[in-house]
């Protein structure tokens, strides 16, 4: 028995690798492009197929599931998705806000600030446990306990179910005596990415942080970054299977250093790639090579095709530090203002505590008219008028601008507010939308802890709409988000009363303690110079 186990350890690494992963491919691919502010924006992709692998159809939830047995895809992953039968599932926690002017779109459309989650599940189920709002809250918190985030937060009050924003990213299959799949959406932009998280997302990867690319995520660098933010991607592709991608994106600036936006693997992440994941079918770091000015990149890329180098890990020597150096001094002079077509600006108006005004503005810089959906999920604390919906194009209002509109009320304690419009932006034009607003008088007991900072307002999402019905691509734009200041009592004075009220308590109590309690005794003075016989 011994001696079987010391040829398996002794077996050779590829074939061992065959016989273990045939059914399961991992790749990894780190993606860096520069900016042209001079930030460097970087991407790591961590995608495991699991060929031949389905959703699990709600319908069977109340039979024992087959066992999970996984040698690359993540086990604690999979048995979530499996106990609550999730076909998709997107989760992103982001650290700041994108700039769309000086960054254009990002590699990786959800850079909602804060915790966002949304996920497609089908309904089929009888058993109450099983339904679709049973297992979204049961998710929320499988998932707050494996990524050690506030995603338990993301309760009811917080979720919506837009139509227009959110399409899937896989397909949905569709079971027999089954409903069609339902979304759920929710966001808690106070949520942000720490070491906490990052160390479970590290841990979900079969090599970990000890060899690949992951190699690189050094949480003290990550974390200092202008911008950073991590993901979860898992959706289903008939003709492959399941497939989970682990997402980290980060925007650095080395002109923090001085005036030069030279970069290497070893600036960026303070670590170099030291040996390569052993079970990574692919692993290559790509960079968006300049096309208008000089410059020079080490070491010599494995290949360059198309704007790009590619450096193959599996022909490259390690230790490997990509760096590229450019002769010349970036001039902010040249700098470019706009980057994205699109570009949205939300704001509130009005100083009362009870009534405000939502004042969005849509610009289109592109030559033709562009059809976008304008979603905007609010807390129960805050409802719209949509009596007020105004809409205006550079002043000059226009009404037919609003092909269609949906809208949900809130309900006190239960639901959140949602608006979903679709929009038709004429070309180098800026829409106005203008919607009055209303906040709710909230009890003392909910107010947050830190009452006088208000309530945040998750971000609005601008959904540009493809022009024919089939194509499911999509380029989200996400605001910013908003501060809503509710009215709020003056919280010092409980704790004054309190004061007040512990003092005349205690002395009322010491003074009828001591006339029950204490004895009074006559003692009569003796006159100076006597003594007592």
């Amino acid at each position: 028995m011994r001696k079987s186990r010391f040829l398996w350890a002794l077996c050779l690494p590829a074939a061992c690798l065959s016989q273990s992963f045939s059914g399961e491919t991992f790749n990894e691919e780190l993606a860096i492009r520069a900016l042209p502010d001079g930030k460097v924006a970087s991407r790591f992709e961590f995608s495991t197929l699991l060929h031949g692998a389905s959703p699990r159809n709600p319908r069977n939830l109340s039979s024992e599931d087959d066992s999970q047995h996984y040698t690359l895809f993540p086990l604690a992953l999979g048995q979530i998705l499996r106990q609550y039968a999730v076909t998709e599932l997107h989760l992103t926690l982001n650290a700041g806000k994108w700039n769309y002017d000086r960054w254009g779109y990002p590699d990786e459309p959800d850079v909602a600030t804060g915790a966002s989650m949304w996920t497609w599940m089908a309904e089929g189920s009888p058993v109450p446990r099983h339904s679709v709002d049973a297992r979204w809250r049961d998710l929320r918190n499988a998932l707050a306990g494996l990524f050690c985030a506030s995603l338990a937060s993301l309760d009811e009050q917080r979720t919506t179910s837009p139509v227009l924003a959110f399409v899937p990213q896989g397909a949905l299959p569709a079971w027999p005596q089954t409903e069609p799949h339902a979304l759920r959406h929710a966001s808690l932009p106070s949520e942000h990415v720490c070491t906490e998280n990052l160390t479970p997302f590290l841990k979900l990867l079969p090599c970990k942080s000890r060899a690949g690319l992951a190699r690189l995520l050094n949480p003290h660098r990550l974390l200092d970054a202008d911008w950073h933010g991590m993901g979860l991607h898992v959706s289903w592709l008939p003709e492959e299977g399941v497939r989970v991608r682990l997402t980290f994106q980060s925007v650095t600036d080395p002109l923090r250093a001085g005036n030069t936006r030279d970069w290497s693997l070893s600036s960026l992440f303070d670590r170099k790639i030291e040996a390569a994941c052993p079970v990574a079918a692919s692993s290559r770091v790509v960079v968006a090579l300049p096309t208008d000015e000089s410059y020079s990149i080490r070491p010599e890329p494995s290949f360059v095709g198309q704007g790009r180098g590619i450096f193959d890990l599996a022909a490259q020597p390690l230790p490997l530090d990509v760096g590229l150096h450019w002769p010349t001094a970036f001039q902010y002079a040249t700098l470019p203002t706009a980057q994205s077509p699109l570009s949205v600006r939300r704001t509130l108006h009005g100083s009362s505590q009870d009534h405000s005004t939502l004042a969005v503005s849509i610009k289109n810089a592109g030559p033709a008219a562009v059809r976008v959906a304008y979603l905007e999920t609010l807390p129960w604390i805050v409802h719209l008028y949509l009596h007020t919906l105004e809409l205006s194009v550079d002043g000059v209002p226009r009404a037919d601008l609003l092909r269609d509109l949906s809208y949900t009320a809130p309900v006190p304690h239960g639901r959140a507010a949602a608006l979903e419009a679709v929009l038709e932006l004429p070309p180098n034009s800026t829409v106005s939308l203008r919607l009055g607003v209303g906040r709710a008088f909230l009890q003392y007991g909910e107010h947050p802890p830190d009452a006088q900072r208000g309530w945040e307002l998750p971000a609005a999402v601008v959904v540009v709409l493809p022009e024919h019905p089939g194509n499911d691509s999509q380029r989200r734009v996400y605001t910013s988000a908003l501060l809503v200041d509710p009215a709020t009592p003056d919280f010092s004075m409980p704790y004054n009363v309190i004061i007040f009220s512990c003092s005349l308590v205690a002395f009322i109590f010491g003074s009828v303690f001591n006339g029950l309690t204490r004895r009074f005794i006559v003692v009569a003075a003796r006159e100076p110079g006597l003594q007592a016989e």
